[in-house]
Formats: structure tokens, C-alpha cells, sequence
């Protein structure tokens, strides 16, 4: 045993193999070309969606009311009746509640008839085709900008009490498939013994029951984090038979099912697998279990990849099983990992085989973590500027960092191992492990002596000398484990070994946390497109030129008419002005004066006066008109149409 027992921490940490520094390094150079390559070739992509149009435009003044709101977004988005909300200044609603697929990812909704002037309110509520709901709200105003008296809830859909609820709940599953995958995984492949084990036994179970009651809770906070944020809404069948009809209901449903599978599969696993003892039936035994394993792990990954990143996007089809493969491999290493920590901890032994196995394990779920890392970080980020300027790719660096702080720690765990290997001698693995099962053996033969040794006892009491020797054999075979501790522990090697492994798992921890909130983040590719999109599309509706048309009534009888100002490019700086003045009827219309003021009252800024020069009957104009700042300017025209007669008509719009 003193031989063996350094062998239990041959692994060496999470990936003991690529704990050698020139491995390292070449590893690290290849993952920095390959990252660089692929964001040197990005290619459009979306994933969140964002909100890219609308008609009407953000902030735009519109002589009539429409007859219909309309908003585009970056990709395909789950919308119902009610999705998109449209309130007058007063705040009641003024649309029909039914909301149409106008194609190209445009959305539109009906508005009534007859609606006032004033500022209007579009606000919605969707969900993106990655399962992530998405809200906004902005105005349009009619006629001229007005008060308005609707109030926006501060909270963003997604947020408050539900939203962390749920997003505890999206950690505690990734946690529980961790542990169930990887520690059923590390059991059947690497350590058959270990089934045997009761800590390693509670470290699955727990894993599978984490995940089960994980998911039935965000079965039932579905449709509350997506809606309203109430909890009660977590109770309303209605609103739970709605969610089963989405993409991320089925895929909930799908994940129950088949961890009812999974608990088939753990009852064999730590049942009549860990009671065969002849060969060929346990082999057989590991082939149908690891088979059927197999596919029960890759339909749960399935049920990530399917619902949320991976499922929308370019290249959805290959992103997919890249995602399934990417969740497979943290599984392996990861919950490797912890059934490792708790067999160092608690087990009074763990074969050399066992840990050599794993150390490969573990070193092909990093070169497989690498490589569809680097593809899903190319298909989310896109470009060096969303690495570092956007909070998706700034949560990817830190996990990138993470991965490289668990390396370091797995280069410090392999020297702690090579220290005990070196006082160990060269036993070889497979002897090392026979000597275990030898002296095992041999101990519970020397219970069974101590049970059946004779015992001079008086007449009557043999049945108490039976239980007091059964008592006996228990606390010699205690006090043999507790002395197999204590050597154990008393290495100061081992101890180190041990610490290193635990401090891997610590930082596992904190890894997955920083991925639980990078795959409820908005991707960076996503993120930069859409400020783009919105920075585009403002400076499409400032720069272009601005006509504005004030119809007036001067109260007289040749009063009436409407006035046409063009202000072009219509931006800060110099601008040509032109007015058209005409009657009713459409004929020009010649007034004895017109006079233009321009006011920015959030910068006091005003009124600054402007007197056109006649040009032609009906038509006045001024050039080199100054626009000093951008902001949203109040254009004030009187019209006098005689000399006494005349009106001052206004509107605001957003200049520069």
C-alpha cells in the first residue's frame, strides 16, 4: 500500500499530460493562430436579436398619423398578439393588439384610426430565436413633440427577482450535467472500482437530482421571465401550456425525459454493475452502459444547443454539434475532476491505472474545449474590437484566463506527483493495482477469521459472543483504514497533491459561472451590429435633407394655405433654407412676409432668427443658415398674410 497509494494522484490534477511546460507552449501558440485567423476572416452572424429599424423611425416627427407600426430586428423572433405596444400621450393603448410576420424579420401592428397629435410610445417584448427575451421602447411623435404622460417599468425584461432566479437555475444545471456526465463518465471508464464507492455514489446522484429539479424549476419560471417578471405567473397552467409550444419549452420537456433515462442508467451503474464479478459479464455490462450513457449524455447536450446560441445564426447546423461536443468535454474534465477530488478525500485508495486513464481523459477534453472554443468565440465575437469592447467578449477573456490559471494549477499538481512518484519506486500501474486488491483481500479474510475464532464463553452465550465478534472485525477493519489515513495524510507530498487538486476545483467553480453568465450575455458580433445598425440609422435621419410642412390659417379671408421649409443637408454647420408657400387649392401663393426662429431649449440655446429673401412667387430662401449643435430644435415660421393677419405655426425636430 505504501507503494500504491502516492499512484492515486498520478493524474495530477485536471490535465496532468499537458502539464508539461513545451506542451504548453505549443498548445497556447497554436490556440493564439488559430484565434487569430478566425477573427481575421469573420464573416456576418447574429445571434441575440436586436432591434436594427422601425418604421416610424426613432425620434421621428410625422405630419399624419400611420396606419401601421412596424419593427425590424437582427433575426427571427418569437412574437405574439400584445408583443408590440403602442400608447398615446395619454398612455392608452392605440394599436389592435394583433401583431403580423411581414417578412425579412420585420414585425408590424395596426394602429386606429383618427389619432391625435403628439409624442407616441412603442414598446416591446419579444424573445430572440436563441431563447433570451428582448425588450426596448422608443417614441415617434405626430404632427409635433408633446408631454407624455406613459411610464416605462426601469426593469428590463429578464430581470429583477425572476431573472436571477432563473439564472441560478441555468447554473445549477450546468452544474448538475457536470457532475452526472462527468462523474458517471470518470466511474465506467476510468475508475470501475469507484462504483462501489458511497461518496463518489452521492456525488452523481446528487448531480442527476441538481439538474432534474434545476430544469422543473426553469420549466415553471419560463414564462414569467419572458413576460411579465411575476413569480406568480410560475403557477398559471395557461401560461406553462404556451411555453411547451416554444423551441426552449421542448427542449425543458426533452431534458426530463431523458434524465429519466439517466436514472435508469445510474441505478444500473451503481447496482448490478458493481455487483458482477465475472469478467465477461461486466464487460459486456460496460459496453451496453457506456453505449446507452453515451447517447443519453449527448441528447442532454442537445438540449442546450438546441435552444439557445448555437441554434440560430451562420453555420447553425455544424454550431450545433460543435456545442454538444463543447458540453461533452467540460463534462468529462470537469466532473472528472470532482469525482477525483471527493475519491483523494475520501477513498481510502484510487488505483494508478485509474488516474492514468483519466490523465488522458483530460487532456483530450482540453484539445477538444480548445478547438470549439476558438469556433464558437469566431461565430459569437467576430472581431478584435468585440473582444475588448463589448461585455461578451470581455466575460470570454476572463474565461479564457480561467482555463489558464486551471493549466498552471495542473503544472503544479504534476510536480507534486512526480515527487511521490520518485519515492515510490518503479512499481509498475498494474502491479501496483493487484498488490491493492491483494491486501484487500487478505483484510477481509482476516475479518472473516476473527468472526468465526472460537471463544470460550459460559453457556447461553454464544448468540452475544456472535454480535460482539461481528463488532470486533468492524472496528479492526475501522482502525485499518483510519491508520491508511493517517500514512496518507502524513505525506506532506500527497497533502500538496491534494490541495493543488482542490484548488483546480475551485477555479472549475468560478469557470462555470463566468460561462452561465457569457451564455445568457448578447454576443459581441450581435452587440457591435446593432449599434451600428442604430448609429447608421440615425445618421440617415439627421443627415438627410429635412422638409417640414406647417399648414396655418391666419384667420382672414385669404388666410389659409401650407407652407413647405426645406432645410438641406439639414445638420449642424451651414445649411440652404428654401420656403414654399401655396394656397389650398396647390397655386403659389405670394405673402406680404415670412420669418423663421430656431430655438434648442434643453441647451438655451435661441431663438435664433432667420429672414429669407423673396425669390419667386411662393418661394423664399436664405443660404449659410447655422446650425451651431445638434439636438432636438424647435422651428417656429410666422406667416403674415396681411398687414394685420398673421400666424406663428412650430414643430420640433432632431437636427445633427
Amino acid at each position: 500500500m505504501q507503494t500504491i497509494a502516492p499512484r492515486c494522484g498520478a493524474r495530477s490534477g485536471a490535465a496532468a499530460r499537458f502539464g508539461i511546460t513545451p506542451g504548453v507552449g505549443r498548445l497556447l501558440l497554436v490556440v493564439a493562430v488559430f484565434f487569430g485567423a478566425l477573427l481575421a476572416t469573420a464573416a456576418p452572424a447574429s445571434a441575440h436579436a436586436a432591434l436594427t429599424g422601425s418604421d416610424p423611425k426613432q425620434g421621428a416627427v410625422v405630419d399624419t398619423a400611420p396606419a401601421r407600426v412596424s419593427l425590424t430586428f437582427s433575426e427571427k423572433v418569437a412574437m405574439s398578439d400584445g408583443s408590440v405596444r403602442v400608447l398615446d400621450p395619454a398612455g392608452k393603448r392605440v394599436d389592435t393588439g394583433k401583431t403580423s410576420d411581414l417578412g425579412s424579420n420585420t414585425y408590424g401592428v395596426n394602429l386606429h384610426k383618427g389619432l391625435p397629435d403628439g409624442t407616441f410610445t412603442v414598446a416591446y417584448q419579444v424573445v430572440s430565436a436563441d431563447s433570451h427575451p428582448i425588450s426596448g421602447a422608443y417614441t415617434f411623435s405626430v404632427g409635433a413633440p408633446s408631454d407624455t404622460k406613459v411610464a416605462l417599468p426601469d426593469q428590463e425584461v429578464g430581470g429583477g427577482f425572476v431573472g436571477g432566479l432563473y439564472g441560478f437555475a441555468r447554473y445549477l444545471s450546468y452544474a448538475g450535467f457536470i457532475l452526472v456526465v462527468g462523474g458517471a463518465a470518470f466511474v465506467l471508464g476510468c475508475w470501475p472500482r469507484g462504483a462501489g464507492v458511497r461518496p463518489v455514489q452521492r456525488l452523481v446522484v446528487s448531480g442527476w437530482v441538481t439538474l432534474t429539479a434545476s430544469t422543473l424549476v426553469m420549466l415553471l419560471l419560463r414564462a414569467p421571465y419572458t413576460g411579465s417578471g411575476k413569480i406568480a405567473d410560475a403557477f398559471d397552467m395557461a401560461k406553462l401550456g404556451d411555453v411547451l409550444q416554444t423551441k426552449t419549452g421542448a427542449a425543458l420537456v426533452s431534458r426530463l425525459l431523458l434524465l429519466a433515462a439517466a436514472a435508469l442508467f445510474i441505478a444500473v451503474l451503481f447496482g448490478a454493475y458493481e455487483k458482477r464479478t465475472d469478467p465477461k459479464e461486466r464487460k459486456d455490462l460496460t459496453f451496453g452502459l457506456a453505449i446507452g450513457g453515451g447517447v443519453v449524455a449527448v441528447g442532454l447536450g442537445a438540449t442546450w444547443a438546441m435552444a439557445e446560441h448555437a441554434s440560430t445564426g451562420i453555420q447553425a447546423g455544424l454550431a450545433m454539434p460543435v456545442d454538444v461536443v463543447h458540453l461533452l468535454a467540460v463534462a468529462a474534465w470537469l466532473g472528472g475532476l470532482a469525482a477525483l477530488v471527493v475519491a483523494l478525500y475520501f477513498a481510502p485508495s484510487v488505483e494508478a491505472g485509474a488516474v492514468r486513464r483519466f490523465s488522458r481523459v483530460a487532456f483530450c477534453s482540453v484539445v477538444a474545449l480548445a478547438a470549439t472554443g476558438l469556433y464558437q468565440s469566431w461565430r459569437q465575437v467576430g472581431s478584435w474590437s468585440a473582444l475588448t469592447g463589448t461585455w461578451y467578449g470581455q466575460l470570454l477573456l476572463i474565461k479564457v484566463g480561467l482555463v489558464v490559471v486551471l493549466v498552471g494549477i495542473a503544472g503544479i499538481s504534476r510536480r507534486w506527483t512526480a515527487r511521490i512518484a520518485g519515492q515510490a519506486g518503479d512499481l509498475a500501474p498494474e502491479a501496483a493495482a493487484a498488490t491493492v486488491v491483494e491486501k484487500r483481500a487478505e483484510k477481509r479474510a482476516a475479518a472473516k477469521r476473527v468472526e468465526k475464532k472460537p471463544v470460550a464463553v459460559p453457556a447461553g452465550a454464544a448468540g452475544g459472543d456472535s454480535k460482539r465478534s461481528a463488532q470486533l472485525a468492524r472496528q479492526q477493519a475501522a482502525m485499518s483504514t483510519a491508520r491508511e489515513k493517517r500514512i496518507r495524510d502524513a505525506d506532506p507530498d500527497r497533502s500538496g497533491l491534494r490541495r493543488s487538486v482542490l484548488a483546480e476545483a475551485g477555479v472549475a467553480v468560478v469557470l462555470l459561472a463566468v460561462t452561465t453568465v457569457l451564455t445568457s450575455t448578447e454576443p459581441g458580433r450581435t452587440e457591435e451590429e446593432a449599434a451600428a445598425s442604430k448609429t447608421a440609422a440615425a445618421a440617415a435621419q439627421r443627415s438627410g435633407p429635412l422638409t417640414l410642412k406647417f399648414p396655418f390659417d391666419t384667420g382672414s379671408d385669404d388666410g389659409k394655405g401650407t407652407l413647405q421649409l426645406d432645410l438641406d443637408p439639414g445638420r449642424t454647420g451651414s445649411n440652404e433654407m428654401h420656403i414654399f408657400v401655396k394656397r389650398p387649392n396647390g397655386s403659389a401663393f405670394d405673402i406680404p412676409e415670412v420669418k423663421v426662429s430656431f430655438t434648442l431649449k434643453s441647451k438655451d440655446v435661441g431663438p435664433l432668427p432667420v429672414s429669407p429673401d423673396h425669390i419667386a412667387t411662393g418661394h423664399w430662401s436664405s443660404s449659410g443658415v447655422q446650425i451651431p449643435m445638434a439636438g432636438k430644435w424647435k422651428i417656429a415660421v410666422t406667416v403674415r398674410t396681411s398687414d394685420i393677419d398673421q400666424v406663428t405655426v412650430n414643430k420640433n425636430v432632431q437636427i445633427g
